[in-house]
This record gives C-alpha cells, sequence and structure tokens, in this order.
C-alpha cells in the first residue's frame, strides 16, 4: 500500500519503519522529528495524497482535530484516516464522522506495548470503525502488532483504551500501597511477592511490571524507575478517562482519585520523567498523614 505516516515522535517512527521493512510505501510528515529511513514530505497534506491509508500518532485531541482537517482535503476517495494516538472519545468521533463527510473511511485504533512495542511490531491495537475501514488496515496491525482487536463502532477503541488504562493506573497505586506498608509490617518483598503473585491478589501491576526493585518481574523499577510508561502519560490517560466519565455520566471514584494522586505526583513532587511504577518510592517516604 501507499501510506502516509503523520507523526514520527518515539512511537510513530518504528511504527513506520516496521511498515517500511515489510514492503510498503511510506512517506511520512512530523513538525519536529526527521528519522532517518523515512521518506518525509513538506506538509501533512502533500504526505496524504495518493495514500490508501493515513496513520496519525500524535499527542492529543486537539493536534488530531488540526491535522485531520489538513489532510481530509487531500485524502482520495475511499481512503482510510486512521488513528493510533490516545485522544478523548469526542475528537475521535468526531474526525470519524468529518471524514465519513469527505467519503473516507476512518478508525480510531490507540495502542498498548509503548516504545518496545512499537519497535518490535508486538503492539496491541484497540480499534473502533467500520468493518470494511478494519479489513484494508488489519494488515498494517499485522506487521505494527501481535493482535487487532475490533472493538465497535468509531470511538470504541479510544474507550477500551481508556478503561483498560484506568484500571492500570488503579492497580498500580494499589499495588505500590501494599509494597509500602508491607515494609512498613516488616514483611519482606519477596515473601509478599511469592504471595500475592500466587493469590487473590494477583495482577498485571505485581505479576508482569513488579514496581519494587529486586523483586518480581524485570521492570523499570529495576532500572531506576527510567520511564518504560511514564507517570505523565498514565495521568494523561487517567483524565481522559474521567473527561469520558464525566460526559458519560459515569461514576468512577477509584479511577478519579487515581487521577488526583497521579496529578499530585506529576505536577508538584517528582514523578515528571519516571515511571508511573515510581508511585512506591513515593509512598515509601510517606506516613498515614
Amino acid at each position: 500500500m501507499n501510506i502516509a505516516f503523520i507523526g514520527l515522535g518515539n512511537m510513530g517512527a518504528p511504527m513506520a519503519l516496521n511498515l517500511i521493512t515489510a514492503g510498503h510505501s511510506v512517506t511520512g510528515f512530523d513538525t519536529m522529528a526527521k528519522p532517518e529511513g523515512i521518506a518525509l514530505a513538506a506538509s501533512a497534506a502533500e504526505a496524504a495524497k495518493g495514500a490508501d491509508v493515513v496513520i496519525t500518532m500524535l499527542p492529543n485531541g486537539a493536534i488530531l482535530r488540526a491535522v485531520a482537517d489538513q489532510v481530509i482535503p487531500a485524502m482520495k476517495p475511499g481512503a482510510v484516516l486512521c488513528d493510533c494516538s490516545t485522544v478523548d472519545v469526542d475528537s475521535a468521533r468526531a474526525v470519524a464522522e468529518q471524514a465519513a463527510a469527505a467519503g473516507l473511511g476512518a478508525l480510531d485504533a490507540p495502542v498498548s506495548g509503548g516504545t518496545g512495542g512499537a519497535t518490535n511490531g508486538t503492539l496491541t491495537f484497540m480499534v473502533g470503525g467500520d468493518d470494511a475501514s478494519f479489513a484494508t488496515v488489519n494488515p498494517l496491525f499485522e506487521i505494527m502488532g501481535q493482535k487487532a482487536v475490533h472493538c465497535g463502532a468509531a470511538g470504541a477503541g479510544q474507550s477500551a483504551k481508556i478503561c483498560n488504562n484506568m484500571i492500570l493506573g488503579v492497580t498500580m497505586i494499589a499495588t505500590c500501597e501494599a509494597f509500602a506498608l508491607a515494609d512498613k509490617l516488616g514483611l519482606d518483598r519477596q515473601k509478599m511477592f511469592d504471595v500475592v503473585s500466587t493469590s487473590s491478589g494477583y495482577s498485571w501491576t505485581m505479576n508482569a511490571y513488579t514496581p519494587a526493585p529486586g523483586v518480581g518481574a524485570k521492570s523499570p523499577a529495576d532500572n531506576g524507575y527510567k520511564p518504560g510508561f511514564a507517570a505523565e502519560l498514565m495521568l494523561k490517560d487517567l483524565r481522559l478517562s474521567q473527561q469520558a466519565a464525566q460526559s458519560a455520566d459515569a461514576d468512577t471514584p477509584m479511577g478519579q482519585l487515581a487521577a488526583a494522586l497521579y496529578e499530585r505526583f506529576v505536577e508538584a513532587e517528582d514523578g515528571k520523567g519516571m515511571d508511573f511504577s515510581a508511585m512506591l518510592p513515593r509512598f515509601e517516604k510517606r506516613g498515614r498523614g
């Protein structure tokens, strides 16, 4: 296929390179990044001309809407706009409606797997949009990732992503709280892990991304909490979950509290630039008050 890839940062560049390696023709555009090995256009609209699929990987919904305004008029009829950013559900649906009005297909397809997954082609895609557009882009998902789940109509991919990451944020906080409590109770961390990892407290954050260094799975905790998934990105996703909850009139008290805790951690403490599991040293330093 002829593919335009808009947004060539830490996630977009390796995704685009994997498509090139698989034999697809890719023209990229980014306002800042200029990665080697990708042919670059002078503008997003120029990159989109003649493309069968336009893929975007962008920081937020406002930028997605601005890019959509540029690329949709330039795209050929029947092409598909596939946004892999994590943005608010309302923006995803608005862009899908704008694309449909122009005779284009549209997908919202946020990812899980981080920069390692982007590099290794092992991302998971959560996809919203029509069946025909999904069928068109699915061969590309198979190159860039290990799994693509068609979650439903426009906005469903973003909905799945923020619900998943709300669980992730809440669970990480609970896992870090439990390790800090175990410390204060004099319980050895390894013993706690041995019990919880095989008991009803089992979770992905405990078993696959253990926030305690030297215990359980190898994780950013073993590398000074340098980000695998940065705390500020978790805060972004938790804020999106609460924005969606507000819009849908959904009661999400744990998600709301998790967003508030990560906001304090990132904006008022030392969490910015740290992995989201660095909540553990935060709790270690705090008392009950």
